[in-house]
């Protein structure tokens, strides 16, 4: 654990703009958020993939904050601050009431919000739930969204789950990446994490009418070993239709490259649609 917090807290020692550190106490337990951007800025609330904690936004969060006020959620149930000392994850429903509990705490609505991976299928997953607490819609590179994971993915990352280690982590982000210059600091605590004494993971189910009214933005990685990119994109024009989709693929991004890396793009593609008025 002290390791983990060591590299936890170095990461974050590079987060470039001022942020404050928020816990939400709900039942399920304490949410640690960080908070940043102007307080009169449109609401954007990001979540991480899983284990990434919300330090995976460090190459992001200056643009994202210019003009936003910005949540950046440590995931409670997994490694981070928050603390899941309270009521436990039993279905996905548990986890929606979970996210709710943050939005409540914040009185958002209409926000702005953005998922990576897990963090995907939870932001879509809420979107459908409670449409009038989302404005907008981003995913990165989701899973089980649109498509399921590739079976060299699931092969990798099987050992990893089953008896977690850092070295076993180590090794399936070291081959998923495939040499993307993601910051090492973060990538070791990453690797950290998997000693992390997290909660059971509550799988993601696939929605079965992913259709949400507001206009979502699908970043794909090109590179993406977790799925095959191109099927999510055909899948996921088929389930929203053309009229509330845009779609921007990152050739040169890894699935766990990502935010991380390439920033710029990323960054360029996401303040875009969030600035963009809605038709």
């Amino acid at each position: 654990m002290e390791a983990f917090f060591a590299a936890y807290d170095a990461v974050l020692a590079k987060w470039p703009v001022e942020a404050e550190p928020v816990d939400v106490v709900s039942e399920f337990g304490t949410t640690r958020v960080r908070v940043c951007g102007p307080p009169g800025g449109a609401p954007l609330v990001l979540l991480h993939g899983g284990g990434a904690t919300s330090a995976v936004w460090l190459a992001n969060i200056a643009e994202l904050s210019r003009a936003h006020r910005v949540y950046a959620v440590d995931q409670l149930g997994g490694p981070g601050r928050s603390v899941h000392n309270g009521r436990p994850f039993r279905r996905p429903g548990d986890l929606l009431d979970w996210l709710d509990s943050v939005f409540r705490h914040f009185r958002l609505s209409g926000a702005g919000l953005c998922g990576h991976s897990y963090g995907a299928w939870l932001a879509l997953s809420y979107a459908l739930r409670a449409p009038a607490r989302v404005g907008k819609l981003a995913l990165l590179d989701p899973t089980q969204c649109f498509a399921g994971f590739r079976v060299s993915y699931l092969l990798r990352a099987l050992p990893s789950l089953l008896r977690p280690s850092v070295a076993r982590e180590r090794s399936l982000l070291h081959w998923e990446l495939g040499g993307a210059p993601v910051d090492p600091d973060w990538l070791e605590l990453v690797a950290l994490g998997a000693g992390f004494p997290s909660s059971k993971i509550v799988a993601g189910e696939r929605p079965r009418s992913p259709r949400p009214k507001m206009p979502v933005l699908l970043v794909l990685a090109g590179r993406s070993r977790a799925h095959d990119a191109r099927k999510v994109e055909a899948n996921a024009r088929a389930a929203l239709g053309p009229g509330s989709l845009t779609v921007v693929t990152l050739p040169e991004a890894t699935h766990h490259s990502l935010p991380l890396w390439p920033a710029e793009p990323l960054n360029q593609a996401l303040t875009a649609f969030y600035q963009a008025r809605s038709a």
